[in-house]
């Protein structure tokens, strides 16, 4: 399977212009994300610092919530506001970055609204939902992929890229699977379900009903060219990058809280974390300037 060569033209002038041959997201889909990233941040200052936040969250669950607050402070915040700031000055490699941010965002807040029990910050969480939903539709929406597609210029990084999605995708569902899969032939609750007191595991139902489904079709559409898979295809790295911060903080968050810290799974994830950082740089270091001429055939 290879990759095969796009075809058509684009115009513009640099990296940086806003007259790039895609659609800029635009003012209302860059506000709408920087009202939830600030949102976002307040509400993991919360979080962080009011106890009773989290105080009906099993010990299993607690060190995960505190983890990904302090993920969305130092990592996922920042990069949503940085990089819908790039990506309004008509940055390509900062709507990619930001897509997947904006994607990070939507994921853990559905977490946060349908698995934290009900309490003060439900209302934050919801509107940080519903706002990175629309940004993102309207993200998405607005990209000319065909455009974004022409400007990355190494057929090697684009394969590799694909590869990896497809790999890394279907590893993660047989994971999942190998737990649930026992679990519904025996009658009894997942381990992970057990141990946080939820009716499921969210992790478990957002991964193989939405997140793994895209990382494999974008991988394997990456690999036969198409278009739209371009732009789809980094962002989805970057998710996978942020993924990894909080799960390799929460052993130095148990660590803090009194609990036996998990040191070996920064082993894994540590590893997975720094491969899919270098593809990501590799992937976005291939982007070229807008070139002023057809795109050669």
């Amino acid at each position: 399977m290879s990759v095969k060569p796009l075809r058509g033209a684009v115009t513009g002038a640099s990296e940086t212009s806003t007259s790039l041959g895609f659609v800029p997201p635009g003012w209302l889909w860059l506000r709408l994300s920087l009202a939830a990233a600030v949102l976002a941040l307040i509400g993991s200052v919360i979080g962080l610092t009011v106890p009773s936040i989290y105080a009906t969250l099993t010990p299993a669950f607690l060190p995960q919530a505190l983890a990904q607050d302090v993920a969305n402070l130092v990592v996922a915040g920042p990069v949503l506001i940085i990089c819908g700031v790039l990506a309004l000055r008509g940055s390509l490699r900062g709507r990619v970055v930001w897509i997947g941010a904006v994607t990070f965002t939507i994921y853990n807040y559905v977490i946060y609204a349908f698995s934290i029990p009900f309490g003060p910050l439900l209302p934050v969480w919801i509107v940080v939902l519903g706002l990175c939903l629309y940004a993102l539709i309207g993200g998405v929406a607005t990209t000319d992929a065909r455009s974004a597609a022409a400007r990355f210029g190494s057929p090697r990084a684009v394969t590799v890229t694909g590869w990896s999605l497809l790999v890394i995708g279907t590893l993660f569902a047989l994971l999942w699977l190998s737990e649930d899969i026992p679990a519904w032939l025996g009658g009894t609750l997942p381990q992970s379900v057990v141990d946080m007191a939820v009716p499921t595991n969210p992790v478990h139902i957002l991964d193989l009903a939405f997140f793994l489904p895209a990382v494999v079709v974008v991988g394997v559409q990456l690999l036969r060219g198409r278009a739209f898979s371009y732009p789809l295809a980094p962002a989805l790295v970057v998710f996978l990058i942020l993924t990894g911060v909080p799960i390799l903080i929460t052993p130095f968050v148990q660590l803090v809280i009194g609990q036996v810290p998990l040191w070996a799974v920064c082993v894994p994830i540590g590893a997975l974390t720094l491969y899919v950082l270098g593809l990501l740089a590799w992937l976005l270091g291939t982007i070229t300037p807008e070139r002023t001429g057809p795109v050669e055939r």
